[in-house]
């Protein structure tokens, strides 16, 4: 679980421009000409930030967020020589995450398609609310057992910083679905937290 301190320095939004979070120019060409250094610096800048994305986007399942982090910088690897720096580097690498996340998904859900169903229903309701006042659940817990559209569009959304057009366009959904989404993300969020 991240600290709190840690949740506040990973939630800045991703259009954030400044040169701080940004590699220079140049060791981008550099990585993008195979420059295995300047790709681990990039690396060991982003990784943090795109690791809180991916654990939000895999509802807090730390070995699918590393999975899914990894993936992502391979598919960065590959596709550094398409950047050409029209948009900022972290809007870029973010929206490889989430495309990743996303075929991820696609592919997760033809595989379930084509297994049979499980005799075993002892996990169904295994995320009952609890009745004891000492099990209250904080911010990252809660966004963890939202539902996975929902978590989506909040994450996206409230702590990422897309627009409600940009979730849409990544996601391949109606903006109207991004803000039912969210608005249900917030109603859940608000009755988790008030227990």
């Amino acid at each position: 679980m991240a600290t709190r301190s840690a949740v506040r320095q990973s939630t800045v939004p991703l259009q954030a421009n400044s040169s701080a979070n940004q590699p220079a120019a140049d060791l981008i060409s550099r990585a993008q000409n195979g420059d295995l250094d300047a790709f681990e610096l990039i690396y060991n800048e982003h990784s943090g930030r795109v690791y809180a994305l991916c654990l939000r986007l895999m509802g807090g399942d730390q070995p699918a967020a590393t999975e899914l982090m990894q993936d992502t910088f391979v598919r960065v690897w590959k596709n550094l020589g398409r950047f050409r720096g029209e948009s900022a580097f972290s809007s870029w690498l973010y929206r490889l995450t989430v495309n990743a996340m996303l075929e991820k998904a696609r592919g997760d859900k033809r595989r379930e398609a084509r297994v049979l169903p499980m005799d075993d229903t002892s996990q169904i309701g295994a995320l009952a609310p609890a009745d004891s006042l000492d099990a209250r659940m904080d911010l990252e817990t809660a966004i963890a057992k939202l539902p996975a559209g929902a978590r989506m569009a909040f994450v996206l959304h409230d702590i990422e910083g897309y627009q409600h057009q940009e979730i849409a366009e990544q996601l391949g959904v109606a903006v109207g679905t991004v803000k039912a989404q969210l608005h249900r993300a917030h109603k859940l969020l608000i009755k988790a937290l008030d227990r």
